[in-house]
């Protein structure tokens, strides 16, 4: 009996130890790797341009291009998470890039840094994000109607923003 206990006990332990190696730390610090505009291109504009094109085409009757891999695809809408599956994961995609735009540190491609203190920038990224969570609802629904409403939500959202950091007359007066 008193075996079995040990032997119980030490499993529990290393079992305990093990779980511990295993969980991440909560004081792993943000990297940015993209200055705004790469993230922009990279990121948020590609994922815009898939929920924009439901304003004009129905996802739904997207068809894949014969003698094409889906999985090849480049364009979104065609690959094999395509369709109205694309639009969703597009508008949870500029949802999740709202988190990218208030990491600290991170600079507009001119060097200044992306006014992430400034409240007018937390407005406009939880205007993207709030957006982009009604557009991805309406992509869950298959609903081309609300679509076309929100994508002019969802444009206004990022022109605020763009009205007050990006449209300057030199790209050196960007995010000041």
């Amino acid at each position: 009996m008193r075996r079995t206990v040990l032997t119980l006990s030490l499993l529990l332990a290393a079992c305990g130890l093990s779980l511990i190696a295993q969980t991440q730390s909560t004081n792993t610090v943000q990297q940015v790797h993209a200055d705004l505009n790469q993230l922009m291109r990279g990121v948020l504009y590609p994922a815009a341009n898939v929920v924009f094109s439901a304003q004009a085409d129905d996802p739904g009757d997207v068809k894949f291009i014969p003698g094409h891999d889906p999985a090849m695809s480049t364009d979104p809408l065609t690959s094999t998470f395509g369709g109205w599956v694309a639009v969703e994961n597009a508008a949870l995609a500029l949802a999740e890039s709202a988190n990218l735009l208030l990491i600290p540190g991170r600079s507009c491609s001119n060097g200044a840094p992306v006014p992430t203190k400034d409240p007018a920038w937390a407005m406009f990224v939880q205007e993207v994000r709030d957006a982009s969570m009604k557009a991805y609802k309406a992509a869950q629904a298959k609903d081309q109607d609300k679509m076309i409403e929100l994508s002019g939500t969802l444009s206004t959202a990022c022109a605020g923003c763009h009205r007050k950091w990006r449209d300057r007359r030199t790209p050196d007066n960007r995010c000041k």
